[in-house]
């Protein structure tokens, strides 16, 4: 599928993937809730109406990197699936 076709599917909850990628078991999923720790020890849970609170997170080999971009190949691959 696309990569609109694959970021559909994780609004919908599911993990997505491409099959090109090297790392076994990276996938990209939606986040929601997302909050942040300020240097002071407050955490902050943004609400924002236009800007909500999701993101993609990127699960890879070296943990979790929120706020994931796609890279433009990654934009214009047509090998995104969906995974368990």
């Amino acid at each position: 599928m696309n990569f609109g076709q694959a970021i559909e599917e994780a609004k919908r909850g599911k993990k997505i993937a491409r099959k090109g990628w090297n790392g076994k078991g990276q996938y990209v999923e939606l986040a929601t809730n997302v909050s942040y720790k300020s240097p002071n020890g407050t955490v902050t849970n943004v609400d924002h109406k236009d800007m909500g609170n999701k993101a993609l997170a990127f699960v890879g080999t070296s943990g979790v990197q929120l706020g994931w971009l796609a890279s433009q190949a990654d934009m214009l691959s047509e090998d995104w699936q969906t995974i368990d």
